[in-house]
């Protein structure tokens, strides 16, 4: 496909883009999911499809997670590759058994002979004013769970590029889409190829501390680097991109660059992602810490009425104040 004019979009149109431009290249890809039809989705990221593709391509559901991904599953047993939508984060647990039990386990269940080539697109994390229902942060229920792999763009580029890889890979993939950063701009030329989907990326050079963010945090991350720069302090960041699997070798070299790491995320603490993270890379580069890994995080709480996400979410102050507590020689 020929490369197109620059053009500003957001988070949302590039992703309406690699999935219209998967459409195009690929008959076998189709999209359903609850009003992604006539309306264009909740965001509008599938505005437009129907229009295009017709109802044999793109297809409101029945208000039914678990038959969503059921269908899907379904479909890609017999040759097509299907892009369905949970519409909203927890939404996508009615599906869970699905996904856990079937999705992910298939391929090595048929050692193989069946592949599911299905792509779960799943708007998550909060900072839109949502209620609880609205707003969770799952990444955790899908990274513990072997045969998936879970990504989250934090940018326009990274958000076409990686649903056309995801798209286009032969097992299942979690496209975890940070809500907030839906409306974020950037000016692209189209179609875009960033870093493959399953690696990370210094999204910022530092020398004294590492954060290590994904989806909505990515900049929030940036945010505190510049005002730690005002410090004296040089911070690192690292979007991750790939939660599952993890991109040890990225993520390490920025370890035993400054010695310092924390992690930002908006789910809760307890039993987080942030967890593992804090775990892995402590059993893999103990004599190179100069401090135990940090997490910096929401609170062990469900998610807060609207009036008080600001107070539940990390900001750059809650991660300064986390980093200044650590001895510095």
């Amino acid at each position: 496909m020929a490369t197109r004019t620059p053009e500003t979009l957001t988070m949302a149109s590039a992703l309406n883009a690699a999935i219209r431009d998967a459409m195009v290249e690929d008959p076998t890809v189709v999209l359903f999911g609850e009003d992604v039809g006539p309306l264009g989705g909740v965001f509008r990221v599938t505005d437009g499809l129907y229009a295009e593709f017709g109802e044999t391509r793109v297809s409101d559901s029945p208000l039914a997670e678990s038959g969503i991904v059921g269908t899907a599953i379904g479909m890609a047993m017999y040759g097509m590759r299907p892009v369905v939508e949970m519409q909203f984060d927890a939404f996508s647990y009615p599906a869970f058994q699905q996904i856990v039990s079937h999705v992910a386990k298939m391929r090595n269940r048929t050692r193989g002979k069946i592949q599911l080539p299905i792509v779960i697109r799943i708007p998550y994390a909060g900072d839109i004013g949502g209620v609880e229902h609205h707003s969770d942060s799952s990444e955790a229920y899908w990274t513990s769970t072997p045969g998936l792999t879970v990504v989250s763009p934090s940018n326009p580029a990274d958000a076409y590029s990686m649903l056309r890889e995801a798209i286009a890979s032969d097992d299942p993939v979690i496209f975890m889409e940070p809500k907030s950063r839906y409306w974020s701009k950037a000016e692209l030329s189209l179609p875009v190829q960033t870093a493959p989907m399953t690696s990370a990326v210094v999204a910022r050079d530092g020398t004294d501390v590492t954060l290590l963010a994904y989806g909505p945090t990515v900049k929030t991350a940036l945010a505190t680097a510049v005002l730690g720069a005002a410090e004296g302090l040089s911070i690192e960041v690292i979007d991750l991109r790939s939660l599952s699997p993890f991109d040890d070798a990225t993520v390490s070299a920025s370890l035993r660059k400054t010695g310092r790491v924390a992690v930002v995320h908006e789910a809760a603490q307890f039993g987080g992602y942030g967890a593992e993270v804090a775990a892995r890379l402590t059993e893999r580069n103990f004599f190179y810490l100069a401090a135990p890994i940090l997490r910096i995080t929401g609170f062990d709480i469900p998610y807060p009425s609207p009036k008080l996400e600001e107070y539940f979410l990390p900001t750059p102050d809650r991660i300064l104040a986390a980093i200044s507590r650590w001895e510095w020689n």
